[in-house]
């Protein structure tokens, strides 16, 4: 099928997003084909405009945060049927490798290849051009039309908004379990959240869901820091020095529990002051996408080590999206996740350059975009 889809021609020269006409193949086998009602924009696909995140092949389309309705499913495809309405994960997950048996399918083999510029069985769905297309973590949500695997896609309840359910295919959870899981934010802690955009938001939504008592959210951006106050942060500071004042005076001198890492990019001279704001036996989670040729980064490993502290990497917050969208999802009929507050702006997909400089410059803590 003909469809229109945003491509990136030259990745990593900030020449920003072509929308243009695409065509799509039908599911194969194991596949779905979904008809997109939004789209999140997530700092991820600006990583590939940018080059922090290198990609080898072009063109490539966009998107990886995907919410609509099954148009089609494959004959393998089971638990999906034509009608439902679904979420994509960013994050496949096989259930049969190593790591989804064990219970971390963030980290599952297939999940591996999401930049690989091929679906899983090593061909391309997507032309343009007369050229193949790559799609980004085997999906390529900024088009209204996605060819997906199964195993990428999440069935929703239908009475979940799609254009909020979007966010649940890579931001949310990944904040949230940022401080959930791969903090473990335990009753009573403090935690610090430095870089409050579209995941550090989703953070300290984490933190306040696991009782942490004190949530200093870090963010230079007025509206951010105020975003956070209401999504639970009980003090928000500019700067490392206004974050230190405040965790030292909260809990005197001792600092912090937790300190998670969520700034736009993940850049090594961050790490070494998340560092000084963790206490004795602390745990300090980056999540940041980093420049992947970046080979240093500052901290000091002495007191790491005098300390007892831990540094843990996470990934999609280390969640199992089978069993963590679902959960959200409640959360959210609950009231106690919000997402609608998390939505700053809608977009068309031809606004979709603009989308990303409103991110880039802070005026979105999330941009959206609504297809047809």
């Amino acid at each position: 099928m003909k469809t229109e889809g945003a491509l990136l021609w030259e990745p990593g020269t900030n020449s920003g997003w072509s929308v243009e006409e695409i065509e799509l193949d039908p599911p194969k086998a194991d596949e779905v084909l979904i008809k997109l009602a939004a789209s999140g924009l997530c700092h991820s696909d600006a990583h590939l405009d940018t080059g922090d995140i290198p990609l080898p092949w072009a063109p490539v389309l966009g998107g990886h945060e995907g919410a609509g309705v099954v148009v089609e499913a494959g004959a393998e495809v089971h638990g999906l049927a034509p009608g439902d309405h679904v979420v994509t994960t960013f994050l496949p997950s096989c259930g049969r490798c190593r790591w989804c048996a064990s219970g971390v399918s963030s980290l599952c083999d297939v999940g591996a290849g999401v930049l690989g510029g091929r679906a899983p069985d090593g061909t391309n769905r997507i032309h343009a051009r007369g050229k193949p297309v790559g799609a980004m973590s085997f999906l390529g949500t900024f088009a209204p039309y996605v060819v997906a695997p199964s195993t990428s896609v999440i069935r929703i309840g239908k009475d979940i908004p799609l254009e909020k359910a979007a966010l649940i295919g890579c931001g949310v959870p990944t904040g949230w379990g940022s401080a959930v899981h791969a903090a473990g934010t335990e009753v009573g802690d403090t935690v610090v959240v430095v870089g409050t955009g579209g995941v550090g938001i989703n953070a300290v939504q984490g933190a306040r869901m696991a009782g942490a008592a004190n949530i200093v959210a870090v963010d230079p951006v007025p509206f951010k820091r105020e975003m956070a106050e209401q999504l639970g942060a009980t003090h928000s500071v500019p700067d490392f020095d206004g974050a230190g004042a405040v965790v030292r005076e909260l809990t005197g001198g001792v600092m912090a529990d937790r300190v998670i890492l969520t700034a736009s990019v993940g850049l090594g001279e961050l790490v070494g002051p998340c560092g000084l704001l963790t206490r004795k036996g602390g745990t300090l989670v980056v999540t940041s996408a980093a420049p992947a040729l970046q080979g240093q980064v500052d901290l000091n490993l002495l007191d790491f080590v005098m300390s007892g502290k831990r540094l843990q990497g996470a990934l999609y917050g280390n969640c199992n999206a089978r069993v963590d969208v679902p959960k959200l999802l409640d959360l959210y009929r609950a009231g106690e996740l919000h997402l609608d507050e998390l939505v700053t702006r809608t977009y068309r997909l031809e606004e979709i350059n603009q989308g990303f400089r409103d991110m880039d410059e802070g005026r979105n803590l999330r941009g959206v975009i609504v297809y047809d």
